[in-house]
């Protein structure tokens, strides 16, 4: 039990080393040797959980799909079918962009076209989306004329935009960059002049903990 304990231990740090080289360095330029001496254990540690550098980006990308999976399931059981739940898992993405080293990572490896294989992380998110914004769309919560289709497309543009320009620059995944956004959409996804009930900041249970060995060193605005 005590060696299986400290093999999951292990496991876990090499990942979000792992995580950690991968946004500063890319996936490319990353090297085994960099992920092993910032996870503080030797390179035969790490070959043991993990044959090459493909697979440990995979890893990664599988934690930073788990985490993403959390955050739409949170949002949709708080708000239902309804487009709060869009803004507030959309907030909780960014939110994780911008302090989730892992999540970061993972959208980044994704992005990473030398790997040649396509992102879970992003059909991920993108699935959610439509499923949601469909049912949005039977609940009648959709402006008459905007379908779920072109309201997910613009969505997950958004969202893929707000992932690449936080990369040089942390506003762009601050609480008020996304509401600012959300100010200009929810009227034309509604219909409605103004936000009405819907709150385009998230709502106040919308923020995610994230776990404190996971946060980066750049805060968010508030």
């Amino acid at each position: 039990m005590v060696k299986q304990e400290r093999a999951a231990r292990t496991r876990r740090s090499l990942i979000h080393a792992a995580a950690e080289v991968f946004a500063e360095m890319g996936f490319v330029s990353a090297s085994l040797g960099a992920i092993s001496a910032r996870a503080g254990v030797s390179n035969g540690a790490l070959h043991f959980h993990f044959a090459n550098k493909s697979v440990l980006a995979e890893a990664v990308e599988a934690e930073a799909v788990e985490a993403v999976r959390r955050l739409t399931e949170e949002a949709r059981d708080r708000q239902g079918d309804s487009l709060q739940a869009v803004v507030d898992a959309m907030h909780a993405l960014v939110g994780a962009l911008a302090e989730d080293i892992v999540v970061r990572a993972g959208f980044e490896i994704a992005g990473d076209m030398a790997r040649g294989t396509r992102s879970p992380l992003r059909q991920e998110w993108q699935r959610w989306v439509e499923d949601s914004l469909r049912r949005a769309e039977r609940a009648g919560a959709l402006a008459g004329g905007v379908s779920w289709k072109d309201a997910a497309r613009v969505v997950v543009a958004v969202t893929a935009g707000l992932e690449l320009l936080g990369g040089e620059d942390a506003s762009w995944l601050s609480r008020q960059s996304v509401t600012r956004i959300w100010e200009l959409l929810l009227p034309l996804l509604s219909g409605r002049p103004g936000p009405g009930a819907l709150v385009p900041s998230g709502s106040q249970t919308a923020v995610v903990a994230v776990p404190r060995a996971q946060v980066r060193t750049a805060p968010r605005e508030p």
